[in-house]
């Protein structure tokens, strides 16, 4: 075994490549652990990524076990021995699940969530969790349990939500890959602002259990995170799969695993949804940041061309109102039983769930309606497009003191979450989609496009990704400070 591999060289692979390292005995599961814990204690303290670390001497005798196991024959799984950190809003048993919530604190998970089993099936080690917004809600990560997570190039800055902690964790080599969940661009926000690959599967693609409901809560979905489109895919197809326990969740494509598979670049036809016209308020340069990107598309041979929603997008955004109260007050429900909760409780939480009290039932099939009507449209745009592309956000990375932005362009925004419309699309026609970087404004804060496929295509939207990401190396090579 080559015991020469620097510290900083083993945290600098991506996944794919430091699992080739494990398996061809060239680093021991104990040199990687102790590799990233060494990172993780020098690094962590300014940016808060990773939360709840279990103990080091833990850890490392578990990789130690990792090794004798290799050492005696098969491995576990592509990850083996590698560490991984759950999202603080999965369970991971023996864990806190806090939500980022004081009321959760106490709350130790007593089993995995599907997921977190599937990769510790793959073989990594959990070594703890990754720090999220309370209840997940919006997109900046502060919270009063283990503070505000900041951006990986910019310290005074957000790094999105609700997976920030997981996008600073991978950006700043305190992870291999990561793994998070996606509501209203919770794996595409801060994958966007920390310069990293976030993609938020098909709708059913990634099963989420345990869940309170699976048969109307299928807006939020489970998924990967990577620096490198193969790493993205790679834990896709660990994290993909149906469930008895999730009877909408859909089965595996066994193309996932392969990002690059032949693809025929000349052949596709990407539709480029930028603001909808105005409609969206968008700060300066984020729009010539993506058109930047797409240049590097038309370089390889793709055609692009504008493209219309197909449906006011008023209208789509007053029916997504309606699901997402609905939604996340059932979800947080519980936890009013306890009359003196309610002031312990984010004040946005509160809104979401004071809003959703005298939502009717016909309002909430109201809703449903529009939603069918807005999937119908997006079909009909894809019979002319292959792919659509749109920012990944609004703002570029603001003041991490903020709560959120309260104007855009000179625009009001009249909710919380107002400034992250542009992510609802995807997620409400239940489609594949993938943030991926388009460089820099000139104060150093990355931005990102979304790709979004046609339905179930979430091969193709990764090959398409992969393809971008050999064109890309100039932006990818920018690293935040340490």
């Amino acid at each position: 075994m080559n015991q020469s591999i620097a510290d900083d060289d083993i945290t600098a692979l991506d996944a794919t490549a430091l699992s080739a390292a494990i398996h061809a005995r060239r680093v021991s599961c104990r040199e990687v652990m102790a590799a990233y814990l060494a990172r993780i204690h020098r690094v962590n303290p300014a940016c808060t990524a990773i939360v709840s670390l279990r103990p080091d001497d833990v850890l490392l005798a578990e990789a130690d076990a990792c090794d004798a196991e290799l050492a005696r024959g098969p491995s576990r799984g592509w990850m083996h021995g590698m560490p991984q950190a759950i999202k603080d809003l999965a369970h991971a048993r023996g864990l806190p699940t806090t939500l980022g919530s004081p009321l959760m604190t106490d709350f130790v998970a007593p089993e995995d969530g599907l997921m977190t089993a599937r990769m510790k099936a793959a073989g990594c080690i959990v070594i703890g969790k990754t720090n999220v917004p309370e209840f997940g809600l919006g997109s900046h990560t502060f919270n009063d349990v283990f503070g505000t997570t900041r951006n990986a190039y910019d310290r005074t800055r957000s790094a999105g939500g609700s997976s920030g902690g997981a996008a600073v964790a991978l950006e700043l080599r305190l992870l291999p890959v990561a793994d998070g969940s996606d509501f209203m661009g919770s794996l595409r926000n801060p994958a966007a602002w920390n310069n990293i690959f976030g993609f938020r599967p098909s709708q059913g693609r990634v099963p989420m259990w345990p869940a309170q409901d699976v048969w109307v809560s299928q807006l939020a979905t489970e998924g990967p995170m990577g620096r490198s489109v193969r790493d993205v895919a790679r834990l896709l197809g660990t994290q993909a799969g149906a469930s008895d326990n999730a009877p909408l969740s859909i089965a595996v494509d066994t193309d996932t695993a392969s990002a690059n598979a032949p693809f025929d670049l000349q052949s596709q036809r990407i539709g480029w949804l930028g603001d909808l016209d105005g409609y969206l308020p968008m700060e300066s340069g984020i729009l010539e940041a993506c058109q930047r990107g797409l240049g590097r598309l038309e370089g390889l041979g793709c055609a692009v061309a504008p493209a219309r929603l197909g449906m006011p997008p008023a209208r789509v955004w007053d029916a997504w109102l309606v699901w997402r109260r609905v939604l996340v007050a059932s979800r947080i429900a519980p936890l009013f039983l306890q009359p003196g909760n309610r002031a312990r409780i984010k004040p946005e939480a509160v809104w979401e769930y004071d809003q959703a009290e005298g939502c009717t039932a016909n309002q909430f099939l109201a809703a449903s309606v529009a939603r069918t009507q807005f999937h119908q449209s997006l079909l009909r745009l894809f019979e002319r497009h292959d792919f659509l592309a749109l920012p990944t956000a609004q703002v570029w990375p603001f003041d991490a003191a903020e709560r959120w932005p309260r104007t855009i362009a000179g625009r009001t925004m009249d909710t919380y979450h107002r400034w992250m419309e542009v992510v609802i699309y995807a997620t409400f026609a239940g489609l594949p989609c993938i943030s991926v970087p388009v460089g820099f404004n000139e104060g150093g804060l990355p931005m990102g496009m979304q790709l979004i496929g046609k339905p179930q295509d979430d091969a193709g939207v990764l090959r398409l990704a992969a393809a971008y990401e050999a064109v890309i190396g100039d932006w990818l090579a920018v690293q935040p400070p340490v």
